[in-house]
């Protein structure tokens, strides 16, 4: 080969080399034109991913909302249900509501009752029948806890010889009833123990509520006796509970007498008197809410004094001046408001006139030991109110009336009753005075109408000096 040849093969193969390397070159450059159109291409596919990812995110969300709201609407329909739904659901449904009989107090102190172990830490709640109605197991609230049953007992005391549980317990149930004082249909009284050696009873309530409501019939007749009622001794009240009953039942005395500015002491009691006795002179001035007289715990004999409260308390002061200063066989009453200290008062500050008092049902003897110096003038008291001498047909029917009883026990001589005038005190108004014309008849008179009921009040005499009558002294 020549050199010429030579030459030629070479330049031949350098244009094919260029030719090749451009070649290259340009794939290269067209390669990198189309890169940024590629990564464009890929982002905005990686956007459209993320979208529909979030879109079906949110139609899974959307489908489990309303599958929760069709549950809740149809819960026939979806008894199928994972727990941490149902568990969620049940929160929704009861959280902070108070279980039965519990409802006076809050979640905090109910907790603080729980962790005290005071209450059990599960109450029964009420169930769905499948007509949608709510059935209560028991009306009677969280039964087990010692606190919660002795706050739904009361001891009854005095109770008659040989009664039995089961009229007990209809007799309270039924004055329950009578006063307005359940809370729901059915017995308020579950249960009664008697212990007949001790005369004593326990009654088992239902509910706290209705429970401290039948404290109210303390004091109440039964079968003659007055039912004593008081809390057991282990009872503990309630957070946020009253422990006195919010009602009065007329006609019932209690036998606990509250402190109050109301309250009454009575002293110089004789012994012997028993609790009608002294409750039926109190209550010539008016119905009484609460009467007690004190005992001996050992001998069950009277202590001589006693403490009651009117049903209307505007009648204490005329109680106090009616009685105070009595003379009830050799003692002189003692009445006052027992705010004012029964202790520190003496029998020498009364400066009221003796009267001589004679209470139905005491003996004949002591009766005639009473009365001091007996005379033929005798003064009825607690007979007539001054309104109703005002008119003069009734005056007048008074009039006849008393001189026709009192001439059943000897001669009347004279009658007078002082009436009430507009503007002036008229000494004596609202007693009744007559003069027999012997001593013999006025004490006949005093024995036959002392404790005798007139206008449905109890009648109270005493002797009165004839001079004073005669001049009209009436004091």
């Amino acid at each position: 080969m020549s050199d010429f040849d030579e030459f030629e093969r070479q330049l031949s193969e350098n244009k094919q080399g260029d030719s090749l390397n451009g070649h290259e070159r340009d794939k290269e450059n067209r390669h990198r034109r189309r890169s940024p159109s590629r990564s464009r291409s890929r982002e905005r596919k990686r956007r459209s991913r993320e979208r529909r990812s979030r879109e079906r995110r949110s139609d899974s969300k959307d489908r489990r909302h309303r599958r929760s709201d069709q549950i809740q609407n149809h819960p026939q329909e979806n008894v199928s249900r994972s727990p941490q739904r149902e568990k969620k659901k049940k929160i929704k449904k009861y959280w902070d509501v108070p279980p039965p009989g519990f409802e006076h107090i809050t979640p905090m102190q109910y907790k603080a009752m729980q962790a005290a172990g005071q209450i059990p830490a599960t109450a029964l709640l009420p169930t769905m029948t499948p007509d949608g109605l709510a059935v209560t197991p028991t009306p009677v609230p969280v039964v087990g806890s010692q606190m919660t049953r002795q706050a739904r007992r009361l001891y009854v005391g005095n109770i008659p010889f040989g009664i039995t549980e089961e009229s007990m317990m209809d007799f309270f149930n039924a004055q329950m009833r009578l006063g307005g004082l359940t809370q729901a249909p059915g017995n308020p009284v579950l249960a009664v123990q008697i212990n007949q050696d001790k005369n004593f009873a326990f009654l088992e309530f239902r509910s706290v509520d209705e429970t401290t409501q039948a404290m109210a019939f303390d004091g109440i007749i039964f079968q003659g006796q007055s039912l004593k009622i008081r809390r057991p001794h282990d009872y503990q009240p309630l957070p946020g509970m009253s422990e006195n009953p919010s009602v009065y039942v007329p006609g019932v005395v209690s036998t606990v007498v509250p402190d109050s500015i109301h309250k009454l002491f009575i002293g110089g009691l004789p012994n012997y008197l028993n609790d009608d006795q002294v409750k039926e002179l109190l209550t010539s001035f008016g119905p009484l809410k609460a009467f007690n007289l004190v005992k001996d715990s050992a001998t069950g004999l009277s202590k001589g004094y006693a403490f009651c409260e009117y049903v209307d308390v505007n009648i204490n002061d005329q109680a106090i001046a009616g009685l105070n200063g009595m003379q009830l066989a050799d003692k002189k009453l003692l009445v006052q408001r027992a705010s004012v200290g029964a202790k520190n008062a003496t029998m020498t500050s009364i400066n009221e006139t003796p009267v001589t008092l004679q209470v139905p049902g005491m003996m004949a003897n002591s009766m005639m030991q009473m009365g001091g110096i007996p005379t033929e003038v005798l003064c009825l008291m607690n007979m007539v109110a001054p309104e109703e001498l005002l008119d003069d047909e009734e005056y007048e029917e008074i009039v006849e009336d008393v001189k026709e009883e009192c001439s059943k026990y000897g001669q009347v001589k004279s009658i007078e009753i002082p009436r009430p005038v507009d503007g002036l005190d008229i000494p004596g108004t609202g007693k009744i005075f007559v003069e027999f014309t012997s001593v013999y008849d006025s004490q006949k008179a005093m024995q036959g109408l002392t404790g005798r009921k007139f206008a449905n009040r109890v009648v109270v005499t005493k002797y009165c000096d004839p001079d004073a009558y005669h001049r009209r002294d009436f004091w």
